[in-house]
């Protein structure tokens, strides 16, 4: 069956060739020499090209052939996503999520957002920067999760209206980890001694190549208590649970029909269950237009020098967002 809004599309872009052909053709070739002539057709046949793609821009504009956006996250969440200039990202891009999200709530043909969602979590900053994109959107928010959508990932889903699994799907995990690597003993092995020059007691706890005093590591535990009252805080307000009932679940994951039971998923389904639940709150087929990330070359230029700066500015073992000296922060 021919959509409506298809066919109107069609003619209108149509209708912009066919005028921009008409004005080339009397300024490029009706009008000048006949020396002129020859360049006249190239020119206009460049110009119907140009319509054709600015026309198609405007119909798309006017006429959207879509009416839900989907973005997807995908693997551990960074800031960049990791990996360089020579090597792909090896992970979810929380800030090119967020710009997938925004440029999908500005088009006007997103009356929803499907959050395709299988990564294990990862840094705790840009992964509330993803949660709060969604929240933002101005329409129903659906999460989807596939394989799995544990820590991080469950933290972006408490920002969306619903959270959609499989029954075979790993979702939980609500809760904080810190970690350093002790390399004490291997240092003494080698022959190296730590030697820091600070200002503040705490500035360098957590650095490995030293012994860990009781009162730092009460200070750095009590970093992760701190974050994991926020995320149980953040799940219990986004999922409309009871933060105990939360905390007695103590990060454990779950496969999805055990999730469902503890009011930790909203359904389970396949991703025609999922679309067919669309279709019945938008009462119309739905149409998906999926968003990819529109960094380019320079954007991973200035995402490297970030970096760089970064490391070399802070002085820190770890350009990665949540790792301070040595010590590494994740949800």
């Amino acid at each position: 069956m021919v959509d409506a809004d298809d066919v109107v599309r069609g003619l209108l872009v149509v209708g912009i060739a066919l005028v921009a052909a008409v004005v080339g053709w009397i300024l490029f070739v009706r009008v000048p020499t006949d020396l002129a002539g020859l360049l006249g057709v190239l020119l206009v046949l460049a110009v119907v090209v140009g319509a054709v793609r600015v026309g198609g821009r405007v119909a798309g504009s006017l006429f959207p052939a879509h009416n839900v956006a989907e973005v997807a996250v995908e693997g551990p969440i960074t800031r960049d996503g990791g990996g360089g200039l020579t090597s792909p990202p090896v992970g979810a891009q929380a800030d090119d999520i967020v710009e997938q999200i925004e440029r999908a709530d500005e088009d006007r043909g997103s009356r929803a957002l499907l959050l395709k969602l299988n990564t294990p979590g990862g840094e705790i900053v840009p992964s509330e920067d993803i949660r709060l994109a969604a929240e933002r959107f101005d329409g129903p928010t659906i999460a989807y999760a596939t394989d799995v959508c544990a820590s991080g990932g469950y933290d972006i889903a408490a920002g969306c209206d619903e959270l959609w699994a499989r029954e075979g799907s790993i979702v939980g995990s609500i809760g904080v980890i810190g970690s350093r690597v002790n390399a004490e003993e291997l240092a003494d092995r080698l022959g190296l001694s730590y030697e820091q020059f600070t200002a503040g007691e705490y500035k360098d706890a957590g650095v490995p190549l030293k012994e860990m005093r009781e009162d730092e590591r009460e200070y750095l535990q009590g970093i992760v208590d701190e974050y994991y009252d926020q995320f149980v805080e953040t799940v219990a307000e986004g999922r409309e649970m009871d933060a105990e009932a939360l905390r007695e679940t103590e990060a454990r994951i779950y496969l999805g029909e055990t999730a469902a039971e503890k009011g930790l998923v909203d359904e389970l389904g396949t991703r025609e269950d999922l679309e067919t639940s669309l279709e019945q709150r938008l009462g119309e087929p739905v149409r998906i237009q999926e968003y990819e990330a529109s960094r380019g070359l320079a954007g991973k230029l200035r995402g490297s020098a970030q970096r760089v700066a970064f490391a070399f500015g802070a002085g820190v073992a770890s350009a990665f967002d949540g790792d301070i000296d040595g010590l590494s922060f994740r949800r």
